[in-house]
């Protein structure tokens, strides 16, 4: 019989524990117990790393201004940008005294992106991608104004 209460003891604990751990994981009137509440309120570090990350690429916003008539006939307020890595978002304004249609497109290494072409008038378009160092161009996608003279340079460092 000694025999016998040694595996009754250990399927006693065993049964305890099981009954124990599924009475702990349950969920109640008052939001599950504190080892749960605890667990959900500290992520790991493995999850927040990858937004710390994203955060310390920050994001860039920069605006420029549709010009016309000029020499050449259009162009943009600014040539030359420049913005950290990361996100960067170029706003156009086309402003009301201006006539032709107009939009800002972006192209580099990877990126190929245009905002909406807002007519003559008003309005704004908008451009926006995630970039690494490097230097982009910035344009006028509309008809012929990137040949006459609508595009610059943007440089990310």
């Amino acid at each position: 019989m000694t025999h016998l209460i040694p595996r009754r003891a250990v399927w006693l604990t065993a049964l305890c524990l099981a009954v124990g751990g599924v009475a702990g994981c349950g969920d109640d009137d008052e939001g599950g117990s504190a080892a749960a509440t605890t667990q959900e309120a500290a992520p790991a570090p493995a999850e927040t790393a990858p937004a710390e990350t994203a955060a310390g690429g920050g994001e860039t916003q920069l605006e420029i201004d549709a010009t016309e008539p000029g020499d050449p006939p259009f162009g943009f307020s600014k040539e030359e940008l420049t913005a950290k890595p990361g996100q960067v978002t170029i706003t156009m304004a086309n402003p009301d005294g201006n006539k032709a249609p107009h939009a800002v497109a972006l192209e580099g290494p990877g990126v190929d992106e245009s905002g909406e072409v807002v007519p003559g008038g008003g309005g704004d378009s908008t451009v926006s991608a995630p970039l690494e160092a490097g230097t982009y161009t910035f344009y006028c996608p509309v008809g012929q104004h990137r040949q006459n003279g609508m595009e610059g340079t943007l440089t990310v460092e």
